[in-house]
């Protein structure tokens, strides 16, 4: 398949991710369905493409013709079949669990028509621990948004060893097409480029912070006004959700068994408050 035969989208998760890499499709013309098993996660991603185009046109960075053709382009459904069995291109921006995304795949594999790309936006689990639920594994691969999706220009795009080079070229072209910056791994690696960065900080800021040396927001305030970052480690983990840290991790543990590889007390803990950052209104910071 070449990127000028691309029409059509299908994300399947409406959460933060998912609903904003619906919204990116739909802005750049493409006809895309967003789904969900949750009807409110669809109320809730609808309802903030209703709000976001206007403030973008009032802003002057979209005109409302742009606006209204983004919204025409864009669909919600709890509907998998609906919004798979016509797709080109499918993402998946469901939760990171290793068991939930071999379903969907196997489910996708089902549904989407033999010529669509299968893509998961997944930050660690890398395509090759999923592609063997499928029989397209060469039309498998990671392509990894960033949050927010919506600001964010960078996105991941891994090609595994069963990855074709045509789906690759592809799946990056699209990124183009979406005004992102791709960059291609040519190797599967845990982490990919950004997270393995972030996650090497993150390890230290959780370590010191479980050590009593220094409170999250005096880590944060060291980083950003020494370090130059726009936010701290902690304050990141909030925007990006401490459940997706404390799943992660877990993921990454019960691959390797290795103990260091478990979640921090400070994320455990968190994580059982149910204090999993901005989408939950409390985390390492408070939001009103």
């Amino acid at each position: 398949m070449k990127i000028e035969k691309l029409k059509t989208i299908c994300v399947v998760g409406a959460g933060n991710m998912g609903h904003q890499i619906a919204l990116c499709g739909a802005l750049a013309g493409y006809q895309v369905t967003c789904t969900d098993i949750s009807q409110d996660m669809l109320n809730k991603a609808e309802a903030f493409a209703r709000s976001y185009l206007p403030e973008r046109v009032a802003k002057g960075k979209l005109t409302q013709e742009q606006a209204d053709t983004a919204f025409t382009n864009l669909r919600f459904t709890p509907s998998l079949e609906e919004a798979a069995g016509a797709a080109d291109f499918v993402i998946e921006a469901a939760v990171e669990k290793i068991n939930i995304k071999r379903k969907l795949f196997a489910d996708l594999d089902r549904i989407a028509p033999p010529h669509a790309i299968l893509a998961t936006n997944s930050s660690y689990i890398v395509s090759s621990q999923i592609a063997d639920v499928t029989t397209r594994p060469d039309k498998i691969c990671n392509m990894h948004f960033f949050n927010p999706a919506l600001v964010m220009k960078l996105v991941e795009v891994v090609q595994g060893p069963h990855t074709s080079e045509e789906t690759a070229q592809v799946t990056m072209d699209l990124c183009a097409k979406l005004g992102k910056t791709a960059v291609l791994l040519k190797k599967e690696i845990y982490g990919f480029l950004v997270n393995r960065i972030l996650s090497a900080l993150a390890q230290e800021a959780l370590f010191l912070a479980d050590m009593g040396i220094a409170t999250p927001a005096e880590i944060d305030l060291a980083v950003t006004n020494a370090l130059g970052h726009p936010m701290g480690p902690f304050r990141l983990m909030d925007l990006t959700g401490i459940d997706l840290s404390y799943y992660s991790a877990m993921e990454r543990y019960q691959s390797t068994r290795n103990p260091k590889d478990k979640p921090s007390p400070l994320v455990v803990e968190k994580f059982t408050k149910g204090e999993w950052g901005k989408k939950t209104k409390k985390g390492y910071y408070t939001y009103e």
